[in-house]
């Protein structure tokens, strides 16, 4: 059986930390972006996601804090005719750890993936040790989100495909993630006096398009669970002349004592706030 092939080697910078202090989760994207290009080369295949939609499932299980070394094991983990669904281990190179564990699903819709890309990758799955993708209930109507950015694509925000960064994607998103936050009472002030940050354990990125340098975006955000110290986002980003949807992120996360490192209870009067944006699912 082929081993889990190393994708990717780094470490955390300080200038890619946020204000919950540790490796925000875009530049977990931005390595991730990199990590599956190489897979993809090592399937003989440069860009197995080509234009066809991609869905990322996430699920964090140990920080990564700035100065911290990590690196990226991939491999191919389940196919069928018209997608093929990768897995990637990040794994703190300190002391051989999961931080974090990715299901990366890309999906050719318009047509099959060739014959001879087939059977290289079904010659490659490997199984996956990591937890199992747990299907979150989505939004029934998105007419109670709240607009959270409104933005142009930069140049700067573009990869090497032209197309939009995944990293890109996610700082927009947590962009409209700490704006959500305010919406409810946890603005820079409340989180500063009272050390407390979101911190988030588990995201479902789901790509349909892509808009292009110098494109409006807007990104609508709604709640769509609220407990005890935790709370579920699902973002949208769209054509804000059409309303044609790009992407969609499910980003759920705790409150974070900042001190502790250990969640902590929402107080009264942001449960209140969140309760009033709480969105049906179904």
């Amino acid at each position: 059986m082929p081993p889990w092939t190393e994708t990717c080697r780094s470490v955390v910078s300080p200038w890619e930390c946020d204000v919950t202090e540790h490796f925000t989760i875009a530049y977990y994207f931005d390595r991730l972006a990199d990590a599956a290009v190489t897979a993809a080369e090592s399937l003989s295949s440069h860009d197995l996601a080509g234009s066809g939609p991609r869905r990322f499932d996430v699920r964090f299980v140990r920080e990564l804090r700035a100065g911290a070394s990590f690196h990226i094991l991939s491999a191919p983990i389940a196919l069928d005719e018209n997608s093929v669904r990768l897995g990637h281990q990040i794994i703190d190179s300190a002391d051989g750890k999961v931080t974090a564990w990715a299901e990366e699903t890309l999906d050719q819709t318009t047509a099959t993936l060739p014959r001879d890309l087939r059977e290289a990758i079904g010659g490659r799955l490997l199984a996956w040790p990591g937890p199992a993708i747990q299907r979150r209930p989505e939004p029934t109507t998105t007419k109670q989100f709240i607009p959270t950015v409104r933005d142009r694509i930069k140049p700067i925000d573009v990869d090497s495909s032209g197309r939009l960064a995944l990293s890109a994607f996610v700082h927009h998103f947590t962009a409209g993630s700490i704006q959500a936050l305010a919406a409810i009472g946890g603005t820079s002030s409340y989180m500063n006096t009272e050390r407390r940050g979101y911190s988030t354990f588990e995201l479902a990125l789901r790509v349909t398009g892509s808009p292009q340098s110098g494109d409006p975006i807007l990104v609508e955000t709604g709640i769509v669970h609220l407990g005890n110290s935790s709370i579920r986002f699902v973002h949208r980003m769209c054509d804000p002349a059409t309303g044609a949807e790009y992407a969609r992120l499910g980003q759920f996360g705790v409150q974070l004592d900042l001190d502790t490192r250990r969640p902590a209870a929402l107080p009264e009067r942001l449960r209140a706030a969140a309760a009033r944006l709480l969105v049906p699912v179904g």
